[in-house]
């Protein structure tokens, strides 16, 4: 199955290591992330696991959830639970699915046959509160993610959902953002009394709304 932006993200009922959740009455009124690892006790995922611990407070404050899978089952991922506060600092302290039948791996296209055709690629999505993808990442299974990216495109999306903009390249929370084209520049000054710079008719620059 092929997931693309603003599909409704597939729900699911599995076996976690904080219990049986079903996928959308878990987020509720929440944004969530979803994202796939290869295998348990392998090193590059046992880093990400750990950073994505470390840093869930940030997640929190965003109004989002966080939850892992692995194809392995959920009684390794309690084993594996210790090696990865013993090595990264951080006690695992969100969700891991146990995948071990492929179930949800398949609803999600996180296993890619030609690097491999049992293990999941390092899928990440972001879903919405309305339960809709507003965003993929992959990557293979030897690169480890970027929490900063992923925490950056998180406060893109959840403010071009509150205002009619967007971020521009490289965007950083707390910087300029890019007026929507929907909006003219008479409305434009009525939803952005900060005011903006015109570049050109369909580039205008106004302070973040939010900060």
């Amino acid at each position: 199955m092929t997931i693309h932006l603003g599909d409704v993200a597939p729900d699911f009922t599995a076996q976690t290591t904080e219990g049986v959740l079903s996928f959308h009455e878990w987020l509720g009124e929440s944004w969530g992330i979803l994202f796939s690892h290869p295998k348990d006790f392998t090193p590059v995922c046992t880093t990400e696991l750990g950073a994505f611990a470390a840093r869930k407070a940030e997640f929190d404050q965003r109004n989002t959830k966080i939850i892992g899978l692995s194809v392995d089952d959920v009684e390794s991922h309690n084993r594996w639970k210790g090696d990865i506060a013993e090595t990264q600092g951080a006690a695992l302290n969100f969700p891991l699915i146990g995948d071990e039948d492929h179930r949800v791996a398949d609803l999600y296209d996180m296993i890619h046959p030609q690097p491999n055709d049992t293990l999941t690629v390092r899928s990440l999505f972001v879903v919405g509160p309305d339960k809709k993808i507003k965003l993929t990442l992959t990557y293979p299974a030897s690169t480890g993610r970027n929490i900063d990216e992923v925490i950056r495109v998180l406060d893109s999306l959840q403010l071009s959902a509150s205002y009619a903009v967007a971020t521009p390249v490289n965007w950083r929370d707390g910087e300029d953002v890019i007026i929507s084209n929907s909006v003219s520049d008479e409305e434009a000054r009525t939803r952005f009394p900060k005011g903006f710079r015109k570049l050109k008719d369909y580039l205008r620059l106004t302070p973040q709304p939010n900060k």
